[in-house]
């Protein structure tokens, strides 16, 4: 999944001197010293292991009682900018994700335990799926009383119009894994149903089964093993038939989740109120403790790490969704006996990479020198310092099955600040001195100090740097864009489920690059989309993860779509007030779905 343009847009204070780049503040605040306890390679380590997947029992609600939770009251969410989406069906970035627990239900979900660990139950099925032919058929029994705001009950029909949405020409930005699987390869799925349900014809019985009102059977020519892992995902939560307003539904979903959208101000606010026809007996992961959340936009990580921090008046029932600990504030929360007990942390999935545009940046010597250039541990810094991040040796994840801690091909770990002479050397070499480069950055605070670090790289090596800002709150669809007439841009990363599957086939598998797609590079190369078309079908797991690693190094190696920035990592703060606070593995946030007012 994709990291919101925002999700962390901590501030810092940047000064350039004499063609260098000083981070004020950094050294006194950012936690990065021999007392830093912040997570490491170990923690992310443990986000690795397999998941389980639930039976019956697991999947009946009520969910368990969090301790000393109590009813009443509301949140208060700070958050930078405006959520990417609240159409499901368009919902692959974390903001949309973790929104999308609130008011969504999909026929699965993560049931996750105190350690981390998670278990796929059914969420408005009856359980994780079942099948008796090694995956390539799955059998979902929807339950009895899911209904949705309006108060009509979810049918298997209104999972059928769920997926064959999907293939609408107009959702261009959510998850594919489900309609590729079950119609094509690459975008040739659309093939399958060009307008959608919309126009009156649905998918065959022999690839979507819907036999009565509670049964919903997928068909698939390959077995497909983690469909429960996939069926999990916001990207493919219920949209009720008779809710469903196409376009329009991006700005008024009809929740079938605790929570649903009372008011939204693009841009302002949004104000979310207990579904009053969400039944806890359904439901076996989610709470509907307080009343509400109110969420304030325009926020960014300084102002909320400050008025959190003050834990006064209404801040005292705040939390931070997809915004961190600011870098500047990080010390003032970390050596603050009583604000360190209000904080969590986690080792995220994502990694940050400094994608290139294939269409335009064609010299690979360039592309290696500016690799070998990036001053990674510099790049981080405004993004919390040690406890935001540490310098990427890959574009695979610590967090992975199989994360090798010693692969690092441009050298970050002996000059995690970069190698500009080196990287000098070779664009003198390829002859590309004074090369104009557009390079696109994010409006937001975080993203244009981190914009000065790297045009200075870029600058010091020899080329001359076109920058051009873009709105935050539509970076990803900007980027997204086959024809985005840029060079250069920033984009983070995560694993959807613990397998590399979930990282190389949506980046790197030119057979998916379209408008809206998450192959920012427009890599098209057609060794690697035949290398992972052959690793998916792999049964053995163990197989496929050593095809995926030998894979990863090839592109890396080879083609170099994209410069290795940093891991991440992340610390929250909420108010004094707040109870039942968590990190959450899944969500790669605070778990939502468990917070209460303590009075």
């Amino acid at each position: 999944m994709s990291i919101f343009g925002t999700r962390r847009a901590r501030a810092v204070v940047v000064a350039l001197a004499a063609g260098s780049l000083a981070l004020t503040g950094c050294g006194n605040n950012s936690g990065s010293d021999s007392k830093d306890k912040a997570k490491t390679k170990e923690d992310a380590a443990k986000q690795a292991t397999a998941v389980t997947y639930g039976d019956a029992a697991a999947s009946t609600g009520p969910a368990k009682e969090i301790p000393g939770a109590k009813p009443g009251g509301t949140i208060e969410i700070l958050q930078t900018d405006d959520f990417s989406h609240l159409d499901p069906a368009q919902s692959y970035v974390s903001d949309a994700r973790i929104l999308g627990r609130l008011i969504h239900r999909g026929l699965t979900q993560y049931d996750e335990a105190a350690d981390g660990s998670l278990k796929v139950v059914g969420d408005i099925a009856t359980d994780s799926g079942k099948t008796t032919d090694g995956g390539k058929t799955w059998t979902y029994t929807l339950k009895s009383g899911v209904k949705d705001a309006n108060g009509n009950e979810i049918t298997s029909a209104d999972v059928r119009h769920t997926i064959e949405r999907l293939y609408a020409p107009f959702v261009t930005d959510g998850p594919i894994y489900l309609q590729t699987w079950l119609s094509g390869e690459g975008t040739t799925y659309r093939k399958a149903l060009p307008d959608g349900p919309y126009k009156g014809k649905h998918l065959p019985d022999t690839v979507l089964e819907t036999p009565d009102a509670k049964t919903v059977i997928f068909k698939f020519k390959e077995p497909q093993a983690d469909l429960p892992q996939a069926l999990a995902m916001t990207g493919y939560s219920i949209v009720p038939a008779k809710g469903d307003t196409k376009e329009k539904y991006d700005t008024a979903p009809v929740a079938v989740g605790p929570y649903k959208v009372a008011d939204f101000k693009p841009g302002k606010s949004m104000k979310l109120v207990k579904n009053t026809n969400w039944d806890p007996k359904t439901d076996s992961v989610r709470h509907q403790y307080v009343d509400g959340f109110e969420v304030t936009f325009n926020q960014d990580d300084e102002a909320q790490t400050k008025q959190i921090l003050a834990d006064r008046g209404e801040a005292k029932n705040a939390i931070q969704l997809t915004g961190t600990v600011a870098t500047t504030q990080v010390r003032n929360v970390v050596t603050n006996a009583e604000a360190k007990k209000r904080t969590i942390q986690g080792y995220q999935p994502y990694v940050w990479q400094l994608n290139f545009n294939l269409d335009r940046m064609k010299d690979k010597k360039v592309r290696d020198a500016i690799a070998i250039a990036m001053p990674s541990a510099n790049v981080y810094q405004p993004d919390g310092g040690a406890y935001g991040g540490e310098v990427a040796t890959g574009l695979l994840a610590p967090t992975l099955p199989g994360f090798e801690k010693d692969y690092d091909p441009f050298g970050k770990a002996k000059k995690p600040g970069g190698d500009i002479e080196k990287a000098k050397k070779m664009i003198e070499e390829a002859g590309a001195k004074g090369k104009k480069v557009v390079y696109a950055y994010a409006n937001s605070p975080k993203r244009q100090q981190q914009s000065v670090v790297i045009e200075n790289a870029l600058t010091k090596i020899g080329l001359d740097v076109q920058k051009k800002e873009i709105d935050n709150a539509t970076w990803y669809e900007q980027v997204g864009k086959v024809n985005n007439g840029l060079d250069l841009y920033m984009t983070g990363w995560g694993q959807d489920w613990a397998s590399a599957s979930t990282v190389i086939p949506p980046l790197f598998d030119g057979k998916q690059l379209q408008d809206g797609s998450s192959v920012y590079s427009h890599i098209n190369d057609p060794k690697v989309n035949a290398e992972i078309a052959r690793i998916k079908k792999l049964t053995d797991p163990a197989e496929a993860q050593k095809g995926w690693t030998a894979l990863h190094h090839d592109i890396v190696e080879r083609i170099n779509p994209a410069a290795p920035l940093y891991f991440t990592r992340a610390l929250y703060i909420h108010g004094s007030n707040v109870g039942g606070a968590r990190y959450s593995t899944d969500l790669s946030s605070v778990d939502v779905t468990r917070l209460f007012i303590k009075k």
